[in-house]
């Protein structure tokens, strides 16, 4: 079983139902879920990497590889020649005996990226070949890189420095960092409390337009992450944001709390919200919502660990 929480639920009963009627709208629902989704891309033994370490991934376990480690994906030989990249929901949609030297997890549309830049040796992107055998083909993978460009650069040419920056901003705190830390769980923590600033940087690299400039004072030197052992099952990860982003209708700070038990993140975010600072959450599913009001005394810490305690209870 995979420790790796990517919950791709909605898109499977999707796939469920397109493989009773294989209908124009259902597949465009699909590919609507498919472009906010992890998946898993079957990929070649990486160099370097110790037995363990490959069980690991061949299980689709959330590993840390060095910085830089080359990632070859596995093809798949269709029958009347070609290849196709294959590209699974999840771990239990690869049947036991079709398992690949490791998995990895990534964006969807990172999948999409990689295909397109290797369209010589790949025809095409293949979801789930072994239950679902979903196609996307490249004019599909097309229209997915055109979505993605637009939704990176929406309004940017219309938008104030001010605006763009808080519509990044809240992207990657609520989307961006979320999914990432969902999907490599104890792992992604790892490597957010290591790397710092470095590692949130990245992400904010990738949403910002390249022909817009970000604010001067967003750079790893203005991020802050602390990492607390507040019980014997449960840690919990303080990121405190650029002062730029403590203004009304963003995210000033974030909390990640594992769950060493259930082997679980919870993501907590903290808004300032037209009606004071609230506790807002994002769920595996990619669901945000506000939780509570910030408490007045402080006790930003305590407030979490009884939300996330509370969490725990209800998943078991």
């Amino acid at each position: 079983m995979t420790d790796t929480k990517i919950d791709n639920t909605r898109l499977e009963k999707l796939l469920d139902e397109f493989a009773k009627d294989r209908e124009r709208e259902k597949y465009a629902g699909i590919m609507e879920t498919l472009e906010k989704s992890m998946v898993f891309l079957p990929v070649m033994k990486p160099e370097g990497i110790d037995e363990d370490t490959q069980k690991a991934m061949q299980s689709g376990r959330p590993v840390r590889l060095p910085d830089r480690t080359k990632i070859m994906p596995c093809l798949l030989k269709k029958d009347g020649g070609g290849h196709i990249l294959p590209v699974f929901s999840s771990v239990g949609q690869i049947p036991a005996d079709k398992r690949s030297p490791a998995l990895v997890a990534l964006p969807f549309l990172t999948g999409v990226s990689m295909s397109m830049a290797n369209r010589q040796s790949v025809e095409c992107m293949v979801l789930n070949p072994f239950t679902h055998n979903v196609t996307i083909p490249p004019s599909v993978m097309e229209v997915a890189q055109k979505r993605m460009a637009a939704a990176k650069g929406a309004g940017a040419a219309g938008m104030t420095d001010q605006q763009l920056w808080q519509a990044v901003h809240n992207r990657v705190m609520l989307v961006s960092l979320p999914q990432y830390l969902f999907a490599h769980g104890q792992e992604g923590l790892r490597e957010l409390q290591d790397r710092e600033g470095d590692f949130l940087m990245r992400f904010y690299k990738e949403a910002y337009p390249r022909e817009r400039k970000m604010p001067a004072d967003c750079d790893a030197d203005q991020f802050s992450v602390m990492a607390l052992n507040v019980t014997d099952d449960m840690q919990i990860t303080r990121v405190d944001l650029p002062a730029g982003a403590n203004k009304k209708g963003m995210c000033y700070r974030v909390y990640a709390a594992y769950l060493r038990q259930a082997e679980a993140v919870r993501y907590y975010v903290f808004e300032k919200t037209d009606n004071g600072n609230y506790i807002g959450t994002v769920t595996p599913d990619g669901s945000h919502g506000l939780l509570e009001p910030v408490p007045d005394n402080g006790a930003e810490i305590e407030a979490v660990m009884a939300l996330a305690s509370k969490s725990g209870e209800n998943s078991q």
